[in-house]
């Protein structure tokens, strides 16, 4: 495999490819460690036909740390043609110095010249063939349910300055159910397509995209609250192997029984 980046833009963030490939490796243990499964809904996004010269911009709530884990898994699984970038905190990416190989590049937009950086870096990005970056434009960890979570306004600008490119909204959660662990959920919404909002005010525009994200958000909420997962499709599922004397005592007795095993003890998500 080669470098992913490439010499289009001098700003351009670096990705190489072996490098995010293992991190995706890596990732999917932890996530088969911590939670019980990772499942996706995608049914209600189209993305089929997008052309490679056509840049996607996901924007997704941020509920919390596992957050970019997410993104890379969901660009690596339904987008593998797509290079995934994402900004991050200039402090952590100073601290962690290996994400700057793998897609992600440092912002301070607490300074102006923080702010005219990230723009030159997203314009180099979304101006790139097979691009696709990965924002929260809330900002800050937020609950999913909290409505009122700070809507930062660069968005609206990318959109603004790059009308060929799609927006997709992504909801996430990370719920506790029925088991010890949790699940890691994700939702994609409908395309939003930058030239039909040509015209649009900044501010209109915010709106509009922040309104298409909660609308996702209340529907992968919909699908918690009431248990029905029917839509979606587990990406990562934990280890069914008993950890306890009590699992394996389980274990045993199917075996003897010529029953099935189940090591979950609730209905969410069961392999069989």
């Amino acid at each position: 495999m080669t470098d992913r980046s490439n010499d289009f833009n001098g700003d351009l963030p670096k990705s190489q490819a072996r490098l995010v490939s293992g991190f995706c490796w890596y990732t999917r243990r932890m996530i088969r460690k911590h939670f019980l499964v990772f499942a996706m809904d995608i049914s209600e996004c189209d993305y089929d036909g997008l052309t490679a010269e056509t840049p996607i911009i996901f924007y997704l709530n941020h509920p919390g740390w596992w957050d970019p884990i997410v993104a890379m898994q969901v660009c690596q699984k339904y987008f593998p043609g797509r290079v995934f970038y994402a900004p991050i905190d200039q402090v952590a990416i100073e601290k962690y110095a290996v994400f700057k190989k793998l897609g992600f590049f440092g912002v301070a937009l607490e300074h102006r010249s923080g702010s005219i950086a990230f723009l030159r870096q997203t314009s180099a990005i979304l101006n790139a063939p097979n691009s696709s970056l990965w924002i929260t434009p809330e900002g800050r960890f937020a609950d999913p349910r909290d409505k009122n979570a700070e809507w930062m306004p660069g968005l609206a600008h990318l959109v603004a300055k790059h009308p060929q490119a799609v927006c997709i909204p992504m909801a996430i959660e990370y719920p506790f159910i029925d088991e010890v662990k949790p699940l890691m959920l994700c939702k994609l919404g409908p395309m939003v397509h930058g030239r039909d909002l040509v015209g649009v005010s900044k501010a209109e525009c915010s709106v509009l995209l922040e309104s298409k994200l909660r609308l996702t958000q209340e529907s992968l909420a919909e699908s918690v609250v009431t248990r029905s997962f029917n839509g979606f499709k587990v990406l990562v599922r934990t280890a069914q192997t008993p950890k306890s004397v009590y699992d394996w005592g389980r274990l045993l007795v199917c075996k003897v029984s010529g029953r099935p095993f189940e090591l979950n003890h609730g209905k969410t998500f069961r392999s069989s």
